[in-house]
């Protein structure tokens, strides 16, 4: 920790209460509000005429693809329209008007940035040029390109072993970025190459890997078209990925069956209005005047962390089917050919007790056998699944669950039907596909060492987690972030502060201000570089960069708006800044001719990662798809060649009478760790983010009023973390849980508590105790009054 800076700028964002309301939540996704918030927030921040410029390109097949969510786009027709408010609101994030200059950084000090909210720092604007922090500084200063390079060069050159730096990537980053980023960290020598997937589907791939022989899903946006039944599982699709409720609303109107299976009731999972009907006669009516398309038609209210045990329900209930009906419930077929640990995995259903499975999952048996009958019923089954079953600490047994209910049915590598992990990021599969892993395979290393010319490192480097306690440790030095807000997408806030201020140096590539470039290392840079809505002029021309989604599609993305400042560039330039400044002339790589014209890149991707070849003409025709084993051919390369059945007891959680299991999500006004807002209109909180969402009952039995405000205490392995003033706010959730938005919580997430296998932070279960700030009865008085008042 630097002695010589005066005061510590805060790591948590600052308590703002005032104003905050509790009213009624939306009763549809969507709708006229959706397009009505989309057009005010895109001409506050750009206008009216660059917004209908920038809407009319977002993922289209000669636009740009969205900042957002990882959601794939139709392979042909695409709407004039294709994108969602959320969409549209960190389109704006990014294209906004507003700017940071160096004036901006004079007028404030670090401590007092700090002090400021997320939402205000981001709504600032783009930063425009290099900054760095000197040691003892209180304020940012500007810095060349060149001396900001040589400066990280110079650290990184220093240390006694490359391994004690170490290189974040967040999902935003290009293919063409990743790549080149990934080589040069390799070449440096380490494989210190943490990312958000750490924390967020981690999980998925380690579960699916050992399974199915992949760690991505295997259906495409087709299958949606032909799938009998779909389980949107520890998901809220309204929010996160919001352009995935057209394609249930299309399933759901052809017969599709929808299960929703989260703990919380999500309004997107509940009804939908879809904008795109108002240009349908038939449909447009359900926009303007009814309540839009019941989407789900079973919704199972797990308890947080019983999801393992509501499939292994619904595959008892199954069994018991089968037993009745040889042959008629599961593939049995495709079991014998296509799988193994079979036996395995009946006898310990056999095992299982109808009683540990209710008390594990907080559900009846009669609620999830009503999810087994539409199982049965179907022919073909998509499971979705995103953060609320990765971020538990048996999530990689969860997951792999949720593969044995599917290949019981011989639900993969049938059209219809398949594993369909739903990430949050852009671009956060492609970069993953890159080489962007802190384990690479040895094929991949040859691949690169052959092509390069290099000898990159053989040892595991650190993931997220690891790289936090080595920091802590003093045992990395150096922490260079491509994208992202580290401190706020990580857990245990103030000891992740600790680490990074621990830090020789911290360097930060972005667009936008965030809470990361205010806790720093001793030194610490700021890079800002183009947004993907930006024109990407290199030395042999206009640019452009590719992305993968969350089905394997690879496309093209083309920036068309004039850059926010001549100062900014490019990631892949600035990798390569970093690089010849870290590397030296004695690098085989011609950095300078890569980050020139970003077709040379992608021909050294081609022959490193399969299933590109030949990349820039095939991308150049549209979009194409990564080759798929289990999903193309039911191929699984796995130890045993098959898919195979895994075996899990269901997790024992014990509470004590004045404890309560938290999750973290998002609001409707967030995406990540970017606030758009303060508004989430579907919880019916409006104005604020400090909230707890209780079940009224767990209230009423301790005393606690609408509008209480209350300190948050978690326990783990003997240890409490606080989080002070959180307004109560009753909700239907399963007694016992709750539920508050992140990252003002991360701060209640033990480093140490992580998931099994994959070691992702366990952001959906915190074990907290809620007690009453003292002597606030007036404010409650006055808040309630605040409150019926608005309601009226």
């Amino acid at each position: 920790m630097p002695k010589d800076r005066p005061s510590l700028p805060a790591a948590q964002t600052p308590v703002e209460l005032d104003g905050t309301r509790i009213q009624a939540a939306s009763k549809s996704a969507a709708g006229l509000k959706a397009v009505q918030s989309s057009l005010a927030v895109g001409f506050k921040e750009m206008g009216v005429a660059r917004t209908a410029s920038m809407l009319l390109k977002i993922n289209q097949k000669k636009g740009f693809d969205c900042q957002s969510c990882a959601w794939p786009n139709p392979d042909e027709h695409r709407h004039m329209a294709e994108f969602c408010e959320n969409g549209v609101k960190a389109v704006t994030d990014e294209a906004t008007r507003t700017l940071i200059t160096a004036d901006f950084f004079r007028q404030n000090s670090v401590t007092e940035l700090a002090a400021k909210s997320d939402y205000w720092l981001g709504k600032q604007g783009r930063l425009t040029e290099p900054m760095c922090l000197r040691p003892g500084a209180t304020h940012y200063e500007p810095i060349a390109w060149e001396d900001a390079f040589a400066l990280i060069g110079a650290e990184l050159k220093q240390l006694s072993s490359p391994n004690q730096a170490s290189f974040y990537t967040s999902g935003r980053t290009s293919n063409e970025a990743a790549f080149l980023y990934q080589l040069f960290v390799r070449t440096f020598g380490t494989n210190n190459l943490p990312d958000c997937s750490n924390m967020c589907h981690e999980s998925s791939g380690s579960a699916l890997n050992p399974t199915i022989g992949i760690g991505k899903g295997c259906v495409t946006l087709a299958d949606f078209d032909k799938a009998d039944a779909i389980f949107v599982v520890g998901q809220n699709p309204g929010t996160n990925h919001p352009r995935m409720l057209s394609a249930l609303q299309s399933a759901k109107r052809r017969g599709c069956k929808i299960v929703s299976i989260n703990p919380l009731p999500e309004v997107g999972t509940h009804r939908f209005k879809n904008p795109q009907d108002l240009k349908n006669p038939l449909h447009a009516g359900e926009v303007l005047f009814g309540q839009g398309t019941a989407i789900a038609d079973l919704w199972l209210p797990v308890r947080i962390n019983g999801d393992m045990a509501v499939f292994q329900g619904m595959m008892k209930e199954m069994l018991a089917e089968e037993d009745r009906q040889p042959g008629k419930i599961f593939d049995q077929s495709f079991v014998s050919e296509h799988t193994h640990g079979y036996q395995e995995l009946i006898a310990y259903l056999r095992w299982v007790s109808w009683d540990e499975i209710e008390a594990s999952s907080g559900l009846s048996r009669a609620q999830i056998r009503a999810a087994a009958d539409i199982a049965m019923s179907a022919k073909a089954i998509i499971a979705c699944w995103a953060m609320g079953l990765t971020q538990q600490k048996q999530a990689v047994a969860t997951i792999q669950e949720v593969i044995n209910f599917l290949l019981l049915g011989g639900n993969i590598g049938r059209p219809g039907a398949g594993p369909c992990p739903v990430r949050g990021h852009s671009n956060v599969q492609g970069d993953r596909t890159m080489g962007i892993y802190e384990k690479p395979s040895a094929m991949f290393l040859d691949k690169l060492a052959a092509e390069f010319s290099i000898q990159p490192p053989r040892e595991a480097g650190y993931d997220v987690v690891d790289t936090i306690r080595a920091m802590h440790a003093g045992d990395v030095k150096v922490f260079v972030a491509m994208g992202g807000n580290f401190l706020s997408a990580t857990p245990d806030t103030e000891f992740t502060a600790d680490a990074l201020r621990k830090c020789a140096l911290t360097a930060q590539v972005a667009t936008k201000l965030n809470r990361s470039h205010l806790i720093t290392g001793r030194t610490a840079l700021i890079l800002p570089c183009l947004g993907r809505t930006e024109i990407d002029r290199q030395a042999s021309g206009d640019q452009f960069i590719t992305v993968e989604d969350s089905m394997g599609v690879i496309s093209a993305s083309y920036g068309s708006l004039s850059p926010a400042s001549p100062c900014l560039r490019s990631e892949t330039a600035i990798v390569a800044g970093l690089a010849k400044a870290t590397l030296g002339p004695k690098t085989p790589v011609d950095w300078d001719q890569l980050a020139g014209n970003y077709d040379r890149i992608r021909d050294h991707i081609e022959k490193v990662v399969a299933g590109f070849s030949p990349f820039n003409q095939k991308v150049k025709q549209g979009p194409f798809y990564l080759p798929n084993g289990p999903r193309d051919e039911r191929k699984f390369n796995t130890s045993t060649k098959k898919a195979n059945f895994t075996v899990h007891r269901l997790p024992k959680t014990a509470l004590e009478p004045d404890q309560y299991i938290m999750m973290t999500i998002r609001t409707h006004d967030q995406f990540n760790t970017t606030i758009y807002g303060l508004d989430d209109r579907y919880r019916g909180i409006y104005n604020g983010r400090r909230v707890i969402f209780m079940n009224a009952q767990d209230m009423a039995a301790t005393g606690l009023a609408q509008g209480q405000l209350v300190d948050l205490t978690s326990h783990f392995n003997g240890e409490q973390r606080v989080a002070p003033r959180f307004m109560v706010a009753p909700y239907d959730i399963p007694r016992g849980c709750t539920a508050t938005y992140f990252p003002e919580t991360n701060v209640l997430v033990s480093i140490d508590s992580v998931a099994e296998t994959s070691n992702t932070p366990t952001s959906k279960f915190i074990i907290i105790t809620v007690k009453p700030v003292a002597n606030n009865q007036a404010a409650v008085a006055k808040l309630q009054e605040e409150m019926a008042g608005a309601a009226g």
